[in-house]
């Protein structure tokens, strides 16, 4: 038979999630929040992005150390947003989070911190996906006093930022930090599929590639509780055409996130709940009212 595709091998992981296990946290870029809602509409335990989405290694670390503390956001934390916004968010959320006042997006983002940081201490496993080796860091103006890696540029003024690309050893640092400070939890690593192309297509290979060889060291210093799934190999390889892209020709299609998804269950799920997912799945599109013949192949 003539071969129309070059599949990705993939290692068998190490360790697996499984339903009767502890809970599950995604922290990361739109790939994150893509799994996470499939795991969430599955019956798995997860809690996905309590910040928001999370583009780079920094701030996917400042958000672990917020997760560890529990330390509320306060006034200080507060940022108008520009563009006419007339909203008010912080550097460490994604505008999704946004009140009309500081009470409100104060209440926002720290009941959701409130519930996940009692979920991170208990969740057996953390999903980390990297978006980007790039990031912004705010120098500070009289109205937003910050300064450091913003997760968010909250539609201000670009002078307001100084863009900078993460060296390979700065990752490497920003995931060390993560999984040393976490001795007790697995962490399985991913780049993600999400194209990035600010700055052409050599600048987001170069940023993906940084991403690629930090994770690499870190699975390769923690074997035991650090594992890379190669979400991004299998979207570039595997899938190497644009039926597979979004409209934006940007981001992953539906087709594609299942595919991937797909992969991620061979991977990473206990081989004894893949009939619970199975049963789940029927439950879930049956309960959206759509036939069970769009339940995803699994042969």
């Amino acid at each position: 038979m003539i071969k129309l595709q070059t599949p990705v091998v993939i290692p068998e992981n190490r360790f697996k999630f499984s339903y009767n296990g502890g809970g599950i946290v995604l922290l990361g870029s739109c790939f994150a929040d893509n799994i996470g809602q499939i795991m969430q509409n599955y019956g798995f335990r997860v809690c996905v992005n309590p910040f928001g989405t999370l583009y780079n290694p920094i701030s996917i670390e400042d958000s672990v150390k917020r997760l560890q503390s529990g330390e509320h956001f306060t006034e200080k934390d507060c940022v108008p947003m520009g563009a006419g916004a007339d909203r008010i968010c912080s550097f460490s959320h994604h505008t999704s989070f946004s009140g009309k006042t500081g009470e409100e997006f104060l209440e926002k983002a720290n009941s959701s911190l409130d519930k996940a940081s009692v979920f991170w201490k208990e969740a057996e496993t953390v999903i980390l996906t990297l978006g980007t080796a790039w990031t912004f860091h705010h120098n500070p103006v009289p109205d937003a006093p910050f300064e450091g890696v913003v997760s968010n540029c909250l539609k201000r003024l670009s002078c307001e930022f100084t863009r900078n690309r993460l060296s390979v050893s700065e990752v490497e640092a920003a995931l060390e930090g993560i999984i040393s400070g976490n001795p007790r939890k697995k962490f399985i690593l991913t780049v993600s599929p999400i194209r990035h192309l600010k700055d052409g297509a050599d600048g987001n290979c170069i940023s993906k590639a940084i991403l690629r060889i930090a994770a690499d060291a870190l699975v390769q210093r923690h074997p035991d509780r650090c594992a890379y799934f190669p979400a991004f190999e299998i979207m570039t390889d595997e899938l190497r055409d644009y039926r597979f892209y979004a409209e934006d020709m940007v981001h992953p299609s539906s087709q594609a996130i299942n595919y991937i998804w797909e992969r991620f269950c061979d991977f990473a799920l206990d081989k004894e709940d893949k009939k619970s997912l199975d049963e789940n799945v029927k439950a879930y599109l049956s309960g959206q009212h759509r036939p069970i013949s769009s339940l995803p192949f699994r042969g």
